[in-house]
């Protein structure tokens, strides 16, 4: 159950590994599919790129088309990550309620708002390639629009206001929202680029470092990681959101007095129009 306190960067962290483990068996399996379809599409421009397996480094003659696969790779992450935030932000508001929530509910498209997710997730992933084709733009774009889908499933807003939504919350207390984002994404980016570097170490061990292997065992090792990855990223974002509210908003005091009456239930993390 997450608290009903602000929490410290080292709280937040925990709160969304936890999230994760609480509900893997549904997180996981859906991330893995994303991941797997976000391998398939950066398979074409890491040809055009010429970026090999299974650092997949740039090219000196080719680093337009590298530039290019780096903004499309910060587009689909953005969009992932954002869109398993319809399913985490319903998880983390029945952890915050102390309501259980099976597999079979976190899945039940009523009350879901899948369409609306999907649209901010799709604004999210163009505004971030749009961003990264500018260089270090897209830290701002990660920053202000990753807590969108808690502000549709929870706040229940439009995917406009819920944009806007995101960029206010990320803002508050000195972008303090926003700079966890982007500590959280960071944390990742280090463990992801780290198991690259292993790959080589291994597939080299392993007298694997062939064609016929490297590119099936590295593409198998980018999904693993971002099957971890993306998931706790996203507990973190529906996490903070509602952290942000309680700092910000006095969402833990609305909570608290709710519990004392015996009257918790989700219509109260709606946003007050």
């Amino acid at each position: 159950m997450l608290p009903l306190r602000p929490l410290t960067v080292g709280e937040l962290l925990d709160a969304a590994v936890t999230l994760l483990r609480a509900h893997g068996r549904v997180l996981l399996p859906v991330a893995a599919v994303l991941a797997a379809a976000e391998q398939l599409v950066l398979a074409p421009f890491r040809e055009s790129a010429d970026a090999q397996p299974p650092a997949y480094l740039p090219d000196s003659d080719l680093l337009g088309w590298y530039w290019l696969l780096l903004a499309v790779g910060a587009a689909t992450e953005m969009t992932i990550i954002v869109l398993l935030g319809g399913l985490t932000s319903r998880a983390a508001a029945a952890s915050m309620l102390g309501q259980p929530l099976p597999a079979r509910r976190l899945l039940d498209p009523r009350g879901a708002r899948w369409g609306r997710v999907a649209l901010v997730a799709g604004v999210a992933g163009a505004t971030m390639f749009a961003a990264a084709l500018a260089g270090p733009a897209w830290f701002a774009v990660y920053a202000l629009l990753g807590l969108a889908a808690p502000a549709v499933v929870l706040d229940r807003l439009g995917p406009g206001r819920a944009l806007m939504r995101s960029a206010g919350l990320a803002c508050r207390a000195g972008l303090r929202a926003g700079v966890v984002r982007i500590l959280g994404y960071l944390a990742w980016l280090a463990i992801r680029v780290a198991l690259g570097f292993g790959a080589v170490a291994a597939l080299d061990a392993l007298s694997l470092d062939r064609p016929q292997w490297t590119g099936l065992l590295s593409a198998a090792a980018w999904l693993l990681v971002n099957t971890l990855a993306y998931p706790t990223l996203a507990c973190l974002d529906a996490v903070l959101h509602l952290e942000t509210r309680m700092r910000t908003e006095g969402l833990d005091i609305l909570l608290s007095r709710a519990r004392h009456h015996g009257r918790l239930a989700p219509d109260l993390l709606v946003l007050a129009r």
